[in-house]
């Protein structure tokens, strides 16, 4: 399903990583010169430990080139929910595929890094623009650095282009026309510099494939929410551009603490369910339809996957992740997801959901 590949929150932190290469590259002067930076950029990102020092040196520096432009970016800014071209979605999923198999590519120990560095960030935003403190600017540079080091630059560079496929090549100019462009020039120096350090320090193959439980009672109480939930997964419009719509009411920084808990949460998670759940998302795109549905096989296995996951990580931390999201999602917002669906179907998904979370929930450690 479209939305189903942005279910697993850990595996947010990869398009996190994603993400953050390509907003370095919407500052590149040309477009002849972006693919070899951008192979190179994700290469150098995630280092072994002997070398995490080399990279957090060049972290500072470019720290130093590109602080004052990450200060002038308006990070509250709603286009960055937008579409960076055309509504492509089943194009735009493709590109999400990518930063999955590339997340699920890295090595866990430097996601969880990577995941706590963001978590501190969050917590010394200030300012009109929502940015971050110097010292946890270049943390989080370092961090991500690390985590693209730590995947093969086939894998780093396959992001870069199916992203680039779904990018109107205007966008570039556009977002630089809302900076100081000497600013935005010098932190792309910046990242130029910092990417040759990534690419010095890249591994040159993927980790092994996660290890899946099976036979185990989060997998049978899986086969039974989905037999229950799977008309109702075919009922949703998967190709809707409503998932890019933002919360109504709610400002940047109110939904901002939610992804917070939900990135706390992805810190918890344990290495290899979240690599497994990664790799389940990446087999159930594979089989999608036209209208973005998934396979019941593949449906079942994502949420066998998404349950152990979610019993991976305290009760507590996945109870501040669902307390956080009701504080931003309003009534009307559920009332009009469900009238878009057949209610039947709508309310034996949830009776099955229940009975889901039950057996997870006495799973969890």
């Amino acid at each position: 399903m479209v939305r189903g590949a942005r279910k697993a929150v850990a595996v947010g932190v990869a398009v996190a990583v994603a993400c953050s290469v390509q907003q370095h590259l919407n500052f590149v002067p040309g477009p002849r010169h972006a693919a070899p930076v951008a192979a190179a950029a994700a290469g150098m990102m995630m280092a072994p430990a002997a070398f995490a020092d080399e990279i957090g040196d060049a972290a500072k520096k470019l720290g130093d080139a590109s602080y004052s432009f990450a200060k002038e970016v308006d990070w509250n800014n709603g286009i960055f929910l937008q579409a960076p071209g055309k509504f492509q979605p089943l194009k735009a999923l493709k590109a999400i595929d990518k930063m999955i198999e590339m997340g699920a590519a890295a090595d866990p120990k430097l996601l969880k890094e990577a995941a706590e560095a963001h978590h501190k960030a969050i917590g010394s935003i200030s300012g009109p623009n929502g940015v971050t403190s110097r010292a946890d600017w270049d943390a989080v540079n370092a961090a991500l650095g690390r985590v693209v080091a730590s995947v093969p630059k086939a894998k780093v560079m396959a992001v870069y282009d199916s992203v680039k496929d779904i990018t109107d090549p205007k966008v570039p100019a556009y977002m630089k026309s809302l900076v100081n462009g000497p600013d935005a020039e010098k932190a792309y120096q910046g990242f130029l510099e910092f990417k040759d350090v990534v690419a010095k320090n890249q591994v040159t193959s993927a980790s092994a494939p996660a290890v899946v439980p099976s036979g185990d009672k989060i997998g049978v109480a899986a086969k039974a929410l989905s037999d229950a939930s799977y008309p109702f997964i075919k009922d949703i419009d998967w190709l809707s551009d409503i998932y890019l719509k933002p919360l109504p009411g709610k400002t940047a920084p109110q939904t901002l603490k939610a992804i917070d808990k939900m990135i706390v949460m992805g810190a918890k998670m344990d290495g290899n369910l979240l690599k497994a759940a990664a790799e389940a998302h990446h087999k159930a795109i594979g089989s999608i339809d036209a209208k973005g549905v998934t396979s019941a096989a593949d449906y079942e296995a994502v949420n066998a996957a998404l349950g152990r996951l979610v019993a991976s990580v305290p009760k507590s931390t996945v109870m501040d992740v669902y307390n956080s999201m009701a504080g931003i999602v309003d009534s009307t917002v559920t009332n009009n997801m469900f009238s878009k669906v057949n209610p039947l179907d709508a309310v034996a998904a949830a009776k099955g959901f229940y009975t889901f979370k039950d057996v997870v929930e006495a799973s969890q450690r």
